[in-house]
């Protein structure tokens, strides 16, 4: 462990395709809820398939007080850092802080609906006239909970930015650099990002499953999570509810691919994570992975955590296969999920399962939730560009 406090989770802050807040996230988890539906958030025609994982009924005018300031991302971010803050029953401006947040997209659903506008000759809504830097996500939500003297960063490491942010919270708190953290991802979805995806036929026309042997790719989704990240002897001492402690993270890059997975390096990084969390392999007793429901994702992953727990792994699920891969707030939804796990006593199924590929060989706790006591969590997140992150969580003893 890298820092000299331990560091607790005291918030949760959720925005997703099966619910909001951490309560109605853990019963769709359990429930095993997919969130797969027809996209509307942005114009599908030309495309043969336009399922994803699409946010619905959310109302920013609920937690937000100047939502039209944001893009959706943004506003999903502190929506979700709002949230988490009420959770944890925390005054954050009463705290040295710092906030994270991770992302693929930024603000590029604003300039998708800009350029939308423009091209059917409508005026663009005031609200929506000015493109905004993908650093509005953290900046705005520090400016939502109204904090000034605060340290903010966006992190940009595409779909492992959510844990890169949780990392980087959990080294300040562990090393007393702040006294709180509101760290996690959020993206929205937009066609820029969904187009990519389906040129390279990486796309299922219906619904996502990992690990199966008729797997056919991702679906795409959106949301945010946030997580409240204090030392633990504060959290105790303030009678807070802990849903996990952060036991360590590890980060690597193997820079040897665009998009294609490597499984030495995601092995790697698995090794640093458990390393610095002071944690044996045989110690975890669930992996949620990164997931994604692509043949090479799922086989590469699979075949890494193999190499570093043996021939029978812990049990490993993706919650990709109800959220759809929700691109910079993937991993920090899984995080929340992590947590949620821990604490409540169960392991989320790994839905739409008929049949595991044999090239993956792991027990993904197929559609239906399973009660369990857990000690260690690994979560693992693996991006394009070879940045792999993956943070460790723990019942707090």
């Amino acid at each position: 462990m890298t820092g000299v406090r331990r560091v607790a989770v005291t918030g949760l802050g959720v925005v997703s395709s099966i619910g909001f807040g951490a309560a109605e996230f853990a019963a769709s988890l359990r429930a095993g809820r997919s969130g797969a539906r027809q996209i509307t958030v942005f114009d599908t025609e030309g495309f043969a398939h336009s399922v994803g994982c699409e946010v619905v009924g959310f109302e920013p005018s609920r937690w937000l007080s100047r939502p039209e300031a944001l893009p959706r991302a943004g506003q999903f971010a502190a929506a979700a850092a709002r949230m988490a803050v009420d959770d944890a029953g925390i005054d954050p401006t009463e705290r040295r802080a710092v906030v994270s947040i991770g992302t693929t997209d930024g603000g590029g659903d604003r300039g998708e609906r800009i350029a939308a506008a423009v091209l059917r000759g409508e005026e663009v809504p005031a609200g929506e006239a000015a493109l905004v830097p993908a650093a509005s996500l953290s900046v705005g939500v520090a400016r939502e909970l109204g904090l000034s003297a605060v340290e903010v960063s966006t992190v940009a490491t595409a779909c492992a930015a959510g844990n890169y942010a949780i990392g980087d919270g959990f080294d300040a708190v562990a090393t007393g650099d702040a006294d709180l953290a509101l760290c996690g991802g959020a993206d929205a979805m937009c066609r820029m990002t969904f187009t990519g995806f389906y040129r390279l036929g990486a796309v299922d026309p219906e619904r996502c499953r990992p690990f199966d042997a008729d797997r056919q790719g991702i679906l795409t989704g959106e949301g945010a999570a946030v997580l409240v990240l204090e030392p633990l002897d504060a959290a105790l001492a303030r009678g807070a509810r802990v849903y996990a402690e952060v036991l360590g993270y590890g980060l690597n890059c193997d820079a040897g691919h665009p998009v294609a997975p490597d499984r030495d390096s995601v092995a790697a990084c698995m090794r640093l994570a458990l390393e610095d969390a002071g944690v044996e392999p045989a110690q975890v007793d669930l992996i949620s992975a990164h997931g994604t429901g692509t043949k090479a994702n799922d086989a590469t992953e699979s075949g890494a955590i193999r190499d570093v727990f043996g021939a029978v792994p812990p049990r490993t699920v993706s919650v990709k296969s109800m959220l759809g891969h929700t691109m910079g707030a993937a991993s920090a939804l899984s995080a929340a999920a992590s947590a949620l796990a821990i604490a409540d006593g169960f392991v989320p199924p790994t839905i739409n399962h008929v049949r595991t590929d044999p090239e993956c060989g792991i027990d993904c706790v197929p559609n239906q939730a399973v009660e369990a006591e857990l000690r260690v969590v690994q979560n693992n997140a693996l991006a394009f560009g070879g940045n792999n992150s993956v943070v460790l969580f723990g019942r707090p003893s």
